[in-house]
Parts: C-alpha cells; sequence; structure tokens
C-alpha cells in the first residue's frame, strides 16, 4: 500500500525542522499510519540512527518500512516507555505524534468513520478489542450520553441529542453511520448539518478509544523519556488535545497549574520552541483539506538545573 493513498502527513517539514534531527540520534513517532513522517525521519538518519514507530491499527502494518533502523510497534502510544524499556531505551532524542486520525481510518468505509458512507458503527482504532460507537449509542444511559457529547464535542443540545438517542433506540436499534445520521438529522443546524454530524462522531470516537486517557499518559512520559536538549514534536486537531499538549509544554503538567521557583521562574521541564502553535500554508491545505485544523507544537526538554 502507498502511504500517499493511506494518508498525506501533514506539515511534514515543519515536523523535521521541529525535531531538529541529530543523525545518530533516537527518535520515535507515535503515530506512524502511513508512514509519511517516519519515512521523511529516516531520509535525516545515518546508519547509527533509529526511529521506533507506534501503531495500535492493524492496517498500519502494511505500511511497515524494510530497515533496520526502523522498528513498529503495534501498541497504543501511551505505553511508550513501557516498549522502549523493552527495547533497552530509555531516552530518545525526539517524540513526534500526529495525533488526527487518518485519511485511510476515514476512507475505509467499514470502519465507520465517515458521516455519509453507510456502514457498521464502529469507530475503533483497534479493531480486535474494545466496544465499538454502537455498543455506546445503545447502552449507555442518557446522562452519559449527554456528558460524552457535552465533555469531547462541546455539543450546545447534548441533553436534546442524548435524550433523543435514548428515545429512538428504544423502538430501533442504532447500528449503523445512516442509523446514527438519520437519528439525530432533526436535531442539526439547517445548513450545517455535516458539521453537527462530525461533531457528534468525534465524540463517540474519543469514547471508544479512549482518546483522551490514552493522550494523557503519554504527555506525562515524554519529559523523562527525552534526553537534555531534545524535541517535542505534536499536531493536534481539535481544543481538548491542543489544550493538554500546551499545558504540559508551558507549564509541565495537563492541567495548565503555573508553579514558580525561588526566583519566578516556571518550573516545566520544557523550553517552548513556538509561542504560538504553527499552522498548514494555504497551499498546503488546497492539497490536504485535513490540515485545516492542524496545530503544531515544538519544545525542547531542559537541562536537569532548569525542571
Amino acid at each position: 500500500m502507498q502511504e500517499e493513498t493511506y494518508h498525506i502527513p501533514v506539515m511534514l517539514n515543519e515536523c523535521m525542522e521541529g525535531l531538529n534531527i541529530s543523525p545518530s540520534g533516537v527518535y520515535v513517532d507515535l503515530t506512524f499510519g502511513g508512514g509519511g513522517h517516519s519515512k521523511e525521519i529516516l531520509k535525516r538518519l545515518s546508519s547509527e540512527g533509529e526511529l521506533f514507530a507506534f501503531d495500535k491499527d492493524e492496517d498500519a502494518k502494511r505500511n511497515t518500512i524494510e530497515d533496520e533502523r526502523f522498528c513498529l510497534i503495534s501498541d497504543d502510544y501511551a505505553n511508550i516507555t513501557k516498549q522502549l524499556r523493552m527495547y533497552r531505551k530509555m531516552k530518545v532524542d525526539g517524540i513526534l505524534a500526529d495525533l488526527g486520525i487518518s485519511s485511510h481510518q476515514i476512507d475505509t468505509t467499514e470502519r465507520g468513520f465517515s458521516t455519509n458512507k453507510s456502514a457498521p458503527l464502529d469507530l475503533r482504532m483497534n479493531r480486535q478489542s474494545g466496544v465499538t460507537a454502537a455498543d455506546i449509542v445503545n447502552n449507555y444511559d442518557k446522562q452519559e450520553l449527554k456528558t460524552i457529547f457535552k465533555e469531547y464535542a462541546d455539543i450546545s443540545n447534548c441533553g436534546l441529542l442524548a435524550d433523543r438517542i435514548v428515545r429512538i433506540r428504544e423502538e430501533r436499534s442504532i447500528f449503523t453511520t445512516t442509523d446514527l445520521v438519520e437519528t439525530i438529522a432533526p436535531l442539526a443546524i439547517k445548513g450545517k448539518e455535516n458539521k453537527y454530524y462530525a461533531k457528534v462522531f468525534q465524540a463517540l470516537r474519543i469514547e471508544v478509544n479512549n482518546e483522551i486517557k490514552s493522550l494523557e499518559s503519554m504527555l506525562s512520559q515524554c519529559a523523562d523519556l527525552l534526553k537534555e536538549g531534545g524535541r517535542l514534536v505534536i499536531i493536534s486537531y481539535h481544543s481538548l488535545e491542543d489544550r493538554r499538549v500546551k499545558n504540559i509544554m508551558r507549564n509541565g503538567n495537563l492541567e495548565g497549574e503555573v508553579k514558580k521557583d525561588f526566583y519566578g521562574n516556571i518550573l516545566s521541564p520544557y523550553k517552548v520552541i513556538t509561542k504560538k502553535p504553527l499552522v498548514a500554508t494555504e497551499q498546503e491545505i488546497q492539497l490536504n483539506s485535513r490540515a485545516r485544523s492542524a496545530k503544531l507544537r515544538i519544545a525542547e526538554k531542559k537541562g536537569g538545573d532548569n525542571v
């Protein structure tokens, strides 16, 4: 499978510059997908360099790279420390994560990621385990549904939405993407239906894949894994992700709590490289519309005395 047909890497050059790659360094691509970012990293590594990539989606294995410097780990990136220690890698020079779902996942109908293609209501990144989106809409109670729609997509009429899903599922099961879209269609604003559907699917996808907890776990581990001067480079696509990335880089914690030393310096293991997030150029957005909402943040691990 060609990477170009699987997923177009977002802000590729900006990511490479952000990583500030040392040819003999050890790097981690936490979201391998089609391998676009990984291939570019490998181009910049010497024979002594190493690259470890993570992806819990079985489909990503089709894009594995035949290179002795490369290792693809089929696991959730929340297990980054545990997995790297199995390869005796205690410290690395750079960590990259592109948090968006891949074009392949959206375009593969049976995955259920698209709101305009009829498919099983699945939404799992790892189809080998876990609950599906259909399990959630058919079994969660009204309050649980309301909570995920509010917290994960900030849907203004989340109460009405939860109520309607519970009412409709008493008449018929909601098993496909079409079933769900038809169920929620009366609640969407005229002319903005697709945006509403996308928000509902986003909330369900985050819940299905435990995305926020996985992200928080991964972010909490990166500082200890990076060498002094090592770079953390992360692309996020919605405010839930971006807020956590910004907080960890600026303040060293997920909550954004500012802690200072005796001299008034913020106690964070990172020096922020991007004061404001980088965004895709109009030219890139024209070639890849999914880059439109991408925000790239870069931070560098400080020396021990500054943490």
